[in-house]
């Protein structure tokens, strides 16, 4: 099948199209030209997709690894490996750099962003950005970091000194979730959603039905859809869950579940 047709079949369009082609783009390098080869930075979203377009391209598995610069990164890189280069032995493209400023400048992640794109970096060119009281950490591809360490030295009106770090040394912080049980009638989509997102599960059966919900970062349109825990559901404007647990029956016939809220 070619490249078009596969990406056909995964309906997609526009710049996720675009994104995607040059996924497959990446792995054929890799194979044709016995090199290492990677990706930009995916969404979870674009991640997703990708993981689905190399299974219906035919490849395989062992072939390709995940790569965010630190475990359980949300942005993340593929990097292709040639036949010679085990995982282990691979070098990874990414780099880690520490954006330093005075705790009272009070800078956020959208402040470290709008910075990086008015200096016309891309954003498939910076994975995660951690930020701390006074400082951020930032996961930025090899061909950035130097250009950054030379010329980054604010965001807004407050200073930055800007320097590299190795990933061990990386602030990460710790994943706030709220735990939330319940019992819902099923593990239809719907009613899980309508749990996790304080929904009446008619609104939440709307809302997965507009196209704005999203199952393991994959978009679903099907209220009916059966969640399994470990299942993540999302949607635009409304947040994100894992369905952690799934227990019994209630006495009253209803299905007793833990969330995992993310906050």
């Amino acid at each position: 099948m070619d490249k078009g047709a596969l990406l056909d079949r995964l309906g997609l369009s526009g710049e996720d199209r675009l994104t995607l082609a040059k996924v497959l783009d990446r792995a054929e390098q890799a194979d044709s030209r016995n090199i290492p080869t990677s990706t930009d930075f995916l969404s979870p979203q674009q991640r997703a997709q990708a993981l689905d377009l190399l299974r219906l391209a035919g490849v395989s598995e062992t072939s390709y690894v995940l790569q965010g610069g630190y475990e359980g990164a949300e942005r993340q890189i593929i990097l292709f490996l040639p036949d010679w280069l085990e995982a282990e032995n691979a070098e990874s493209p990414i780099r880690c750099l520490r954006a330093s400023f005075r705790e009272e400048d009070k800078l956020t992640h959208r402040d470290f962003l709008g910075s990086l794109m008015g200096m016309g970096v891309v954003r498939e060119k910076i994975g995660d950005i951690l930020v701390a009281p006074d400082s951020a950490d930032l996961l930025v591809l090899e061909g950035v970091a130097d250009f950054l360490l030379q010329s980054w030295d604010s965001a807004g009106r407050a200073k930055l000194s800007v320097s590299a770090i190795e990933p061990e040394n990386l602030h990460i912080p710790a994943v706030q979730r709220k735990e939330v049980r319940d019992t819902v009638s099923s593990l239809r989509l719907d009613a899980v959603a309508a749990s996790g997102f304080r929904l009446a599960r008619g609104k939440a059966a709307a809302l997965i039905e507009s196209g704005r919900v999203q199952l393991n970062w994959r978009e679903c349109v099907k209220p009916d859809k059966l969640l399994e825990a470990g299942d993540v559901v999302s949607a635009r404007g409304f947040g994100k869950f894992e369905l952690a647990e799934v227990g019994g029956l209630t006495r009253k016939g209803r299905i007793s579940i833990v969330l995992q809220v993310y906050v």
